[in-house]
This record gives C-alpha cells, sequence and structure tokens, in this order.
C-alpha cells in the first residue's frame, strides 16, 4: 500500500464524526510566504471517502490569517493551504501556528512541496513527528529512482530488483519510525494516527496494548478508541469482501439512457469490469487495449462493462464519442463515491475480471494482463493459478 493509501486510511479511521462528543474549537494560525489573488487556507476531515470541510479563510493583505475550526470530537484534520501544500494536524485542546510557503515560484514546478512543520502542544508533536517521517519517507523514494535510474546497470530485471530492495528497506525504515512514535506517546490521544500505519498482522500486540492503554486513560480516550475499533472493523470486512475468489459485490449504474442496471443482471457471463473517468489520462491510455479485447472475445460469452465515476454525466458522454467504446457503459452519477467505497480502490484505471459464477476472479488488470484473465478463466483455472 502507498504512503498516501495509509494516510488517507487514517484520516477515514480517525476522522469520522461522533454525536457523543461537545463540540470544540481551536484557531489555527500563521503565514503564508507566497500567495496569489484570494488565496485560501481551509481545514477539512475525511469522513468516509466524503470531504467535509471544517473552516476556510482567505490570506490577508499581510500574508497573515487566522480561522476558527469547530468539530465534535478530537480527531485528525487536514490544513490546505491553497492547493499547494497541506499538513495533517490534530483537533483537541490545542491552538496552532503553522507557517506555508505557499504558491510554488520555481520556473519548473515539481510536486514536492516542503515538510510543514506545527507549533502547538504535545498531541500535534505527534503529528510533526509522524508528518516529518513520512515526508522523508518519500523524499528516500525519489532518491532511489534518481540513482537507480542513474546508475550503470544495462540489465533490466537487476534494476527492478535494486529498486524494489531499496524500496523495501525504506518503507522498513518507516515502519521502525512508526513503532518508535507509538512506543513513546502511547498516552496522547494523537497516537490513533501512527498506531493506524501499523501492520495489523505483524504489530498485532503493539497494537492492542497501545489501545487497551488509552481507553483505560479518560472517557474521552476510551470513545476514540471504540470508534477506532468499530471503523478498523469495518474497514477490514470490505478489504475481505474484495478478496479474489468472493463473489463481486452489487452495485447499480445509470446506462446511456439513464436507466439504472445492476451488476448482478450480468450473472452468467465473464465480465471486464472498467472503473475509469474522462479526465483520468492512464484510463484512456488503457481504452484501445479494451477495444482490440473486446473485439476479441464479445462473442465467447465474455461482457465488457466500463463505469464512469466523472462528476458530470456530460463529460462522460462526450468522452465516449471521443473514444467511441462500443460495449456496455455506465456512469455512477455520485461521482463513484458509493462504489469506491464498496470496491476498495483509490485509483484509476481499476479493471477488475468477474467470472460466471459472479466471483472476483482478477483484480488491478492492466494490458496484456487483461487477455491472459480471460483465457485463464475461460479454460477453467482457478483465481489463484496464475
Amino acid at each position: 500500500m502507498s504512503i498516501a493509501k495509509f494516510f488517507i486510511s487514517a484520516v477515514c479511521l480517525i476522522g469520522c464524526v461522533c454525536p457523543a462528543f461537545a463540540q470544540n474549537q481551536v484557531t489555527i494560525q500563521g503565514k503564508v510566504k507566497f500567495t496569489d489573488k484570494d488565496f485560501k487556507v481551509s481545514v477539512y476531515q475525511r469522513i468516509g471517502r466524503e470531504k467535509k470541510v471544517l473552516a476556510e479563510t482567505l490570506v490577508n493583505d499581510d500574508n497573515t490569517y487566522s480561522v476558527t475550526v469547530q468539530f465534535d470530537k478530537p480527531g485528525m484534520a487536514i490544513v490546505d493551504c491553497g492547493r499547494w501544500q497541506s499538513v495533517n494536524i490534530w483537533l483537541d485542546d490545542e491552538n496552532m501556528d503553522i507557517d506555508f510557503r505557499g504558491v510554488d515560484t520555481a520556473k519548473v514546478k515539481i510536486k514536492n512541496p516542503p515538510y510543514v512543520y506545527i507549533r502547538a502542544g504535545k498531541k500535534n508533536e505527534v503529528m510533526n513527528l509522524v508528518n516529518f517521517a513520512e515526508y522523508r519517507t518519500y523524499q528516500s523514494m525519489i532518491a532511489v529512482s534518481q540513482n537507480v535510474w542513474k546508475a550503470q546497470i544495462e540489465d533490466k530485471k537487476s534494476k527492478q530488483e535494486l529498486s524494489s530492495s531499496l524500496y523495501e528497506a525504506n518503507i522498513d525504515n518507516r515502519s521502525a519510525w512508526m513503532h518508535y512514535i507509538v512506543e513513546n506517546y502511547a498516552d496522547v490521544p494523537s497516537v490513533l494516527v501512527p498506531l493506524a500505519l501499523l501492520d495489523e498482522e505483524k504489530d498485532t500486540e503493539l497494537i492492542n496494548k497501545t489501545l487497551c492503554h488509552l481507553e483505560k486513560l479518560s472517557s474521552i480516550t476510551k470513545q476514540l478508541v471504540a470508534d477506532y475499533r468499530q471503523n478498523r472493523a469495518e474497514e477490514k470486512m470490505l478489504r475481505e469482501r474484495m478478496k479474489e475468489g468472493n463473489p463481486a459485490p452489487e452495485f447499480t449504474f445509470l446506462n446511456e439512457k439513464g436507466k439504472t442496471v445492476s451488476i448482478n443482471k450480468l450473472k452468467g457471463k465473464i465480465i471486464v469490469l472498467d472503473f475509469w473517468a474522462s479526465w483520468c489520462g492512464p484510463c484512456r491510455r488503457e481504452i484501445p487495449n479494451i477495444k482490440k479485447y473486446y473485439a476479441e472475445y464479445k462473442t465467447k460469452g465474455v461482457q465488457f462493462l466500463s463505469v464512469s465515476i466523472d462528476a458530470k454525466k456530460d463529460d462522460w458522454t462526450k468522452a465516449l464519442k471521443e473514444e467511441q467504446m462500443l460495449w456496455m457503459q455506465g456512469w455512477t452519477p455520485d461521482s463513484g463515491k458509493s462504489v469506491l467505497k464498496t470496491y476498495q480502490f483509490n485509483g484509476i484505471p481499476f479493471i477488475i475480471l468477474i467470472d460466471k459464477e459472479g466471483k472476483i476472479y482478477r483484480k488491478y488488470l492492466r494490458g496484456e494482463q487483461i487477455k491472459k484473465a480471460i483465457d485463464d478463466c475461460l479454460i477453467g483455472k482457478r483465481f489463484d493459478e496464475k
């Protein structure tokens, strides 16, 4: 799992709103070095896959800002600076002072913003440690990629193996940092953030020990732990449901005529299911492959289905005309929010193969992998025979 996905999971698990808590508020202030016109600083949480804006403000003419954030319970949130930078924070009883660089003024803009420090109390010092560990892990990944690319290694396989081993060492180092933070900040509620980044199977003992300790500290931490356990169990259930060999979850979509269609209506056929969007470059580049396989297998009991998660229907229909996609098409009017949760994916294209019994056969397919999965399924290979 990528670093970004880990942090998304942490926000989803710790940032949900619970009415059992009284409303609180904190003030976040600071300076932004470089700004544009109508430059905003906003604070938001991820509630599941929804984005809930808690507060936002325009940056003043003197490049300062101050925003009061109201919230229902302690938890993780994100402070966004004009969509140029962001930082993960812990909302609780600590006011914060956070400075940002703001607009990238470099001639060549690279998506690699600098580390952002939170001046607050111990709860957000935990966030500083987590954020810095994540930041350094990302920088190390960039360094690995650059240096392996520059290395005088002609054999492609050897190069890939070297990259993989260095990436694994980098992730091990990141894991060690999370262990250190959890072990040394077990009395702080924000320890739930690094705790969510540990491996549930390898770190079971440390996770349970920390949760048991936290829930004894106060009625507030007891409720936070209860919410954490419940959300974690729900996330695990959703992940388990999407394992290969399990029945593909039911979902509905709108076809080109606006009629609601259920995926279950296609049971009895092998289904190539492609989640995509008009704005997704990799999705558009994958369409020629799907076209090729559609022409080859459409008369062999294979149903192709592409489901768009575009926010606007017009964007979807315009792309259909441009791409001349002749197989079954669908659109999710909620920008894919429900199906993203149901099918547990964060990136597109997300292409899976469903067998005649309606079970998940293979996932994360691209290019030739699509053809191999279809061929294997047609000849009766088990989903795990690869």
